[in-house]
């Protein structure tokens, strides 16, 4: 990420308070997928030690002897780990771009983190889906993406179905 903080539109359906979609560029589109691909220990060290449950404190301990005994939980240690040097060459596509998306569209982030190419169609299609009744009760919001809001979304993506509407709309959006 370029900038420090990015600018996000998001569609807001004020009578249910639901976050329809968020309008994005290529920059917030490569960092969410870049995000989204981190192995999941790498999830329990951004969010903290005491800010997430269940079993994914892995540890970090890494040994060159296959199936040697973990000295903290007692099991073997027989995953295996690519190790990328950091003067490996990283390519860039035919467009002269890195990343994982062109930069010649904007995108829509469904609530859901489902992202496709934003379009007239597809955005009245959405309204059809989520049955939008009153374009009155919509609402466009700016708002800003920085790291802490990267974390937050990383967090609220294993907890709900509802990413946007739990980071911004502060509704947990549970499904």
């Amino acid at each position: 990420m370029a900038a420090s903080k990015i600018n996000l539109k998001l569609l807001i359906d004020t009578e249910n308070n639901k976050v329809l979609f968020a309008e994005a560029g290529k920059e917030f589109v490569d960092f969410l997928f870049y995000l989204l691909s981190l192995p999941v220990g790498t999830f329990v060290k951004l969010l903290g030690k005491n800010r997430i449950g269940g079993s994914l404190d892995h540890h970090t301990y890494v040994t060159d002897v296959k199936n040697f005994i973990c000295p903290t939980c007692k099991l073997s240690m027989s995953k295996e780990i690519h190790y990328v040097s950091p003067d490996m060459e990283i390519t860039a596509d035919a467009a002269g771009e890195g990343g994982f998306v062109k930069g010649v569209v904007d995108y829509m982030v469904m609530d859901d983190l489902e992202v496709m190419p934003m379009s007239t169609i597809s955005g009245i299609t959405l309204l059809n889906k989520f049955n939008v009744k009153d374009v009155d009760a919509l609402a466009e919001r700016v708002v800003e993406f920085g790291m802490d809001e990267g974390v937050k979304l990383l967090k609220a993506s294993l907890e709900c179905n509802s990413v946007f509407t739990s980071v911004f709309n502060g509704n947990k959006g549970r499904k």
